[in-house]
């Protein structure tokens, strides 16, 4: 399935875009306020291969992670959204990789992405950015989240409330 907005497209994440997905996710850059290092194909193609079962082992979250394409299918990142089932929050990331990044891209596909999750009641929207990333900072305040006073992992915890909704299709 592909979701598409003003030549930005989602595809549901397949272990096989992990091939794609290491060269987008190949720059060092992206993990100076994460930490880490790239990850190979072969640590992709395990990531997906869990990522892509929908939800986790204890059955306590749903999974939902897309592939940011542009209009010739070129992958340029991803967007991923986790909802807890106990408390109807749905954690927002994202991640564009450097040589798309300040094209607007991230805050188009996290648009997307919260359209997307379509039907039960979502009781708030969640983000965590570092508080030196003001590019992270704008997607989420386009995303319509506020940043809170909480830091998670020195993380700064944004938020909205629901009333939108989720569910499982895309």
């Amino acid at each position: 399935m592909t979701i598409d907005d003003d030549g930005v497209h989602l595809t549901r994440l397949r272990v096989e875009d992990a091939d794609e997905m290491a060269a987008v996710l190949a720059d060092p850059a992206l993990h100076t306020h994460t930490g880490g290092r790239p990850a190979t194909r072969e640590e992709l193609a395990r990531r997906y291969a869990v990522q892509t079962r929908g939800s986790s082992p204890d059955g306590r979250h749903r999974w939902f992670t897309w592939v940011i394409r542009l209009g010739d299918g070129r992958a340029v990142g991803y967007t991923q959204a986790t909802l807890e089932l106990a408390t109807r929050e749905v954690e927002l990331a994202w991640v564009v990789g450097v040589p798309w990044q300040g094209r607007g891209l991230a805050r188009r596909a996290v648009a997307l992405t919260m359209a997307q999750l379509d039907g039960d009641e979502v009781s708030r929207w969640v983000a965590h950015v570092h508080p030196g990333h003001p590019a992270s900072a704008a997607v989420a305040r386009g995303a319509g989240l506020r940043p809170t006073d909480r830091l998670v992992d020195g993380e700064v915890e944004w938020e909205a409330p629901g009333g939108g909704s989720v569910g499982v299709s895309g």
